[in-house]
């Protein structure tokens, strides 16, 4: 007599032996990074994560990812999707020049405010954006879009909870808008798989942001997990690809991306917004953020 469980057992045994390896391997489970973020809420913090297959558009990992959080730099994004819209209508040349105006001055991330170019091509300030989320660029090329311009766009795509806000300040008042930008990772994550599939605009549109973003040097966050050069990370390294753009600001922590590898490939979005109390409270939130990194490295490679 063979019992249910030894008939289990032997359909087991009797399955081809790779694809019982391919269903184990291509499994992983994000539990490491449900149990780094679950740790980071249980001390206060509101966080929200979502990560999507590129392939299927399914979502693998989500917690509160509908929620809206301060989101800092990452709203720059949709200034980038104007610009390259633009661009590719041809309502806007790229070497259009783009003088620096008192008005764009803010301190904070960004080299132009160290430079002595008084003016620059719009296409080198899109660059700039996308590699050290400059804030005088970003301000620079507002003016010359309209921050107007980049909410309509922002609408026609379909984001109803992801924004930006304002222009870069050093100080915001209480007429000022409260955050640069808010979102969503349930759309930031939409948005990166749209892009990553052509789909923002069109291919052109598309692919033009994603090679802006791709200059990025801030892999201090998700990315830190990813082993790859700060500095020079645009193509392909041990079978893994990349993209990102990341927000901070004081209690803020976002970042959100695509990583592609030899198994498959994720758009992601994390953000964290907790209270800053010392340089232990910053550091628990890049842990966790690097954990939810290794995660989705295991998942594609």
């Amino acid at each position: 007599m063979t019992t249910p469980m030894l008939r289990d057992r032997s359909a087991r045994l009797a399955a081809p032996v790779s694809a019982r390896r391919r269903a184990i391997e291509r499994a992983p489970s994000f539990r490491p990074s449900f149990r780094a973020l679950g740790a980071l809420a249980y001390e206060g913090a509101r966080v929200s994560v979502a990560a999507v297959d590129l392939q299927s558009g399914q979502s693998v990992f989500a917690v509160d990812e509908r929620i809206v959080l301060p989101t800092a730099s990452i709203g720059k994004i949709l200034l980038l999707i104007e610009v390259s819209a633009r661009m590719t209508d041809r309502s806007l040349s790229e070497f259009a020049i783009v003088d620096r105006a008192g008005q764009d001055a803010v301190a904070d991330s960004g080299i132009w405010q160290h430079l002595q170019a008084p003016a620059l091509p719009l296409s080198d300030l899109a660059a700039l954006v996308g590699s050290t989320s400059d804030n005088v660029a970003t301000n620079a090329l507002l003016r010359h879009i309209g921050l107007d311009a980049v909410r309509a766009r922002t609408e026609s795509l379909g984001l109803v909870r992801t924004a930006l806000l304002d222009v870069v300040r050093e100080r915001r008042g209480p007429d000022d808008a409260p955050q640069l930008s808010v979102g969503s990772t349930a759309e930031l994550a939409w948005l990166f798989y749209a892009l990553a599939h052509g789909h923002i605009i069109d291919p052109a549109t598309s692919q033009r942001v994603l090679g802006w973003l791709s200059l990025n040097t801030d892999l201090s966050m998700v990315a830190s997990a990813f082993g790859r050069d700060p500095l020079a990370h645009r193509g392909v390294e041990h079978s893994t690809w990349m993209v990102n753009k990341t927000g901070t600001d004081a209690g803020v922590r976002s970042e959100s991306g695509i990583l592609r590898g030899p198994r498959g490939g994720l758009a992601y979005a994390l953000s964290v917004h907790f209270e800053e109390r010392d340089l232990a409270s910053r550091l628990r939130v890049l842990d966790a953020l690097r954990v939810f990194g290794l995660d989705l490295l295991e998942f594609v490679h």
